[in-house]
């Protein structure tokens, strides 16, 4: 039983006509399936039939994340233990999402609304699977980034918060931020992907998210995607730059309704038995952004 990978996320904007300009022209995203108030996007490398979800409502905001599990019994064995740690739990039959099957949702300790499923349509890459090319078209839009990688999300209390992803939902916890005293400031755990992280928490208001990100390929792709984002006039929150957490290289940036977007690539590969690497506050700068060995408070607090 456990967690197989990030699935979709599920978000609200105020403007969807210019949303859906940003995600197709900039971010370079595939429109999967379009409805009166809502559009479903996904990469060019995803088989899922969506990985973004994005619907019309006056504030801006996230709905719910969804992660899928590793088998279909997997389901119930989670309901149970969910349950069992005092959050309830609802059944989502199959037919009243879109792009999949049957799941649960509850509110996890930190207040975003999580699903888990493993039902899910697959509707293929853009590259087949018969003697397909190595590489997408060449005239793609925008940033084209191959797949969705990871989120992060706050929780007042991130010691609670880890304690549940690893529990009660089977999660591994690759660092971790400790403040003086021992208290975790911040997590980065991993399901069964050798990925360092496919969601964060990082201390801050119940319910927010921080951001979600793209993978690219290496770090020309990085270099390429800020040269879109400055054409396109997107505002850049931080980088180029690397990670000292999760060793990556990446860029931040907004899209136009203020919901912050990542572009990340590097890491290192996590095998089940890899030990926790521990950062410690007073060391964080590196941790957070090593070039410029600094914590930045409007990073950190600036949230959807």
């Amino acid at each position: 039983m456990g967690i197989l990978r990030l699935a979709h996320i599920d978000v609200r904007t105020p403007d969807l006509d210019l949303a859906t300009a940003y995600y197709t022209e900039v971010m370079g995203l595939q429109t999967v399936q379009r409805s009166e108030d809502t559009v479903y996007f996904k990469c060019w490398d995803e088989e899922d039939h969506h990985s973004l979800r994005m619907r019309y409502h006056p504030r801006t905001g996230m709905d719910s994340f969804t992660f899928r599990v590793e088998a279909e019994d997997d389901l119930h064995e989670f309901e149970k233990k969910v349950e069992a740690y005092g959050c309830p739990t609802t059944r989502v039959s199959k037919g009243e999402a879109v792009g999949q099957g049957e799941s649960i949702r509850f509110e996890v300790p930190s207040g975003q609304i999580m699903e888990l499923v493993w039902d899910i349509e697959k509707t293929g890459n853009m590259l087949g699977k018969r003697n397909p090319s190595p590489v997408p078209p060449p005239d793609l839009p925008g940033i084209a980034p191959p797949r969705m990688d990871h989120m992060l999300v706050n929780a007042e209390e991130v010691a609670e918060s880890a304690k549940f992803f690893i529990d009660v939902l089977g999660m591994r916890m690759t660092e971790q931020v400790l403040d003086g005293n021992g208290h975790q400031l911040g997590v980065w755990l991993a399901g069964r992907t050798n990925s360092p992280h496919d969601i964060a928490i990082v201390n801050g208001p119940n319910g927010a998210l921080h951001h979600w990100a793209y993978w690219l390929d290496d770090w020309d792709h990085i270099r390429k995607a800020a040269d879109t984002l400055a054409y396109n006039g997107v505002q850049i929150d931080q980088g180029p730059t690397r990670h000292g957490v999760t060793r990556g290289n990446t860029i931040y940036f907004f899209d136009p309704l203020g919901i912050r977007n990542e572009v990340f690539t590097g890491g290192y590969w996590v095998d089940p038995d890899t030990e926790i690497i521990t950062w410690t506050e007073d060391n964080f700068g590196k941790g957070l952004f090593y070039y410029e060995n600094v914590v930045s408070q409007r990073f950190l607090r600036m949230h959807t």
